[in-house]
């Protein structure tokens, strides 16, 4: 396969590389072509780029006590099977979590005095700070359920879609402007598995905009969404775009 002179596909696996859905041979084919493809390289770094806001808004999750434990068994039975004694206490995993957690908890803290120190703020104030962002943070993650990255036919990411089930909104971010001039609009439209398209509204160019989107919706059975370039004021018929559809995306359960 060559890909030198296929700057679609090379796009589309280099987005399949960073997103994890590359496996198998195919990924460690790829792996051997960017070590001889500087193009290759840059569509990789570019969509790694593209694709970073995504981990922000990934909520934390930790291990269960069952899965650290299973863990601990299998390596202490390991090291005590090959060493024929029971296993040093340096070798149990239970010493080098503990001691991870304590060099973390140790990092935090030089990381905080440091901050502290210059921006010269209280301490009182700081705690304030980091908790209300944190506060913010869960409430902006917590219901995230689906995610859409609608790309053109030149294969550039231009927006991600997150979707708040809770809250039956999406959270539209911009990352790539349209060529819109001020007699027209953008149109966002949900692609459902049967059945003609659904228009959730109008979107603005640039920054974030929220969608809320009609309680008769169900996000399971919305495949794909799509922007369309419509006349000022948006398509005249809910169920058809009246102008071209420049964006689409799958949308991806999380």
């Amino acid at each position: 396969m060559n890909i030198r002179h296929n700057e679609v596909l090379r796009e589309k696996l280099a987005a399949e590389y960073v997103l994890g859905t590359l496996r198998g041979g195919a990924r460690r084919r790829l792996e051997s072509w960017l070590l001889e493809d500087a193009a290759l390289r840059r569509a990789v770094a570019e969509w790694q780029d593209r694709l970073l806001p995504l981990s922000e808004m990934a909520a934390r999750v930790l291990p269960s006590p069952q899965v650290w434990q299973g863990i601990d068994r299998q390596i202490t039975a390991e090291i005590a099977g090959k060493a024929g004694k029971p296993a040093h206490w340096l070798d149990s995993l239970r010493f080098w979590r503990a001691l991870s957690m304590a060099s973390f908890a140790l990092s935090l803290v030089l990381a905080a005095f440091i901050v502290l120190h210059s921006q010269q703020r209280s301490p009182l104030d700081d705690s304030s700070t980091m908790q209300a962002s944190l506060d913010q943070q869960h409430a902006a993650t917590a219901g995230v359920s689906y995610v859409a990255v609608l790309t053109g036919k030149d294969a550039q990411a231009a927006m991600v879609v997150t979707a708040d089930q809770t809250r039956h909104q999406l959270q539209v971010r911009v990352v790539m402007p349209q060529p819109v001039t001020s007699n027209e609009d953008l149109e966002l439209w949900a692609l459902p598995e049967q059945g003609p398209p659904r228009s959730l509204g109008l979107l603005v160019n640039q920054g974030e905009a929220i969608v809320t989107l009609p309680d008769s919706l169900m996000l399971a059975q919305v495949p794909a969404l799509a922007v369309s370039l419509e006349h000022k004021g948006g398509s005249g018929n809910p169920n058809a775009p009246g102008g071209p559809v420049l964006l689409k995306g799958e949308l991806i359960k999380i």
